[in-house]
């Protein structure tokens, strides 16, 4: 059985193995678009785990119990399944496979993040709801894999399934594992303006760091709204950022503040925005339809970590 499959070798059509997010980042490595390597645990590999370890009927069982009107039933039956699959020994067999693959992105860090197989289609927008944590080490990895698994049974995902009438629907998750990219600035960017819904504007917003500050809502990143055609930028809002997130000495992350006159500088030049732009422009060109996109610049290099539909527009 298939186990994990690196980016070069998924494409968009591989939701079901790995998720929207896995199925996304592969799909991008393979059409040039500039991603960090990395690799996907597969979402049969969930199974299997459930399978070896003899969880799987306890955690039908456990989710029988809830009525997602008394919200006390599905904070107890969160608590029970989690506990169950982070305290479950990882099987030999996946954990050697998971292994094997990370000595092969010679990184020292990486992100780990759940990529659930009924995400980011419009109706499922399954993105926020499950974990994701950076700057893993190798000694933390199989541990966060599984806590990553066990994201598809926090509160707020069951509520969401019950909600959203999926208890029904089999959804499991991937995990990706990504190679970190140790970001001088990041931030997020919408190819067609998610406010005025113009399709010939791309927003841009910027922030000094790794972008989960952005991402989180705990700084008010730059702005710059770019008007596709003619190609030029036609608002840059500068905003001071006084503090950012980096990561710690020995892995995980930690907020830092960022000294004057960094603090109320342009995170990134006119020539960075223009450049970043095209890069915007050619997935959503690939895609064929407006995206929402997560990126990071590392070396002189700008990365893109993620993408997907934009979901808002009317």
């Amino acid at each position: 059985m298939e186990l994990l499959r690196t980016f070069r070798n998924l494409g968009k059509g591989d939701a079901g193995l790995a998720g929207g997010k896995g199925a996304s980042l592969g799909e991008m490595t393979q059409s040039g678009i500039p991603v960090p390597p990395g690799f996907v645990v597969l979402a049969g590999t969930f199974e299997k785990f459930l399978e070896e370890t003899d969880l799987g009927v306890e955690v039908d069982a456990i989710l029988h119990t809830v009525d997602h009107n008394a919200m006390h039933t599905v904070e107890e039956a969160s608590e029970k399944i989690q506990t169950l699959i982070k305290n479950a020994q990882m099987p030999g067999d996946i954990a050697k496979e998971i292994e094997r693959e990370f000595k092969k992105l010679g990184a020292e860090f990486v992100a780990v993040r759940s990529s659930a197989t009924a995400e980011d289609g419009a109706e499922n927008a399954w993105a926020g709801q499950l974990d994701s944590y950076l700057n893993t080490t190798e000694k933390d990895l199989l541990e966060k894999v599984q806590h990553c698994w066990a994201s598809l049974f926090t509160p707020r995902a069951i509520f969401y399934r019950f909600e959203k009438n999926l208890h029904k629907q089999k959804i499991s998750v991937a995990v990706v594992v990504q190679k970190m990219v140790e970001s001088e600035f990041s931030g997020i960017a919408f190819s067609v303006h998610p406010v005025t819904e113009d399709y010939n504007q791309l927003i841009i917003e910027a922030g000094f760091g790794l972008g989960e500050a952005i991402v989180s809502g705990q700084i008010t990143p730059d702005s710059y709204v770019v008007e596709k055609n003619p190609r030029n930028i036609l608002d840059i809002n500068v905003s001071t950022q006084e503090r950012g997130i980096y990561r710690a000495k020995n892995g995980g992350n930690e907020w830092r503040d960022i000294p004057e006159p960094q603090a109320s500088a342009q995170v990134l030049t006119e020539k960075q925005i223009l450049e970043l732009s095209e890069i915007i422009l050619g997935i959503e060109k690939h895609y064929g339809f407006p995206c929402d996109i997560e990126w990071a610049f590392e070396g002189g290099k700008f990365y893109i970590v993620q993408s997907r539909p934009i979901t808002t527009l009317n």
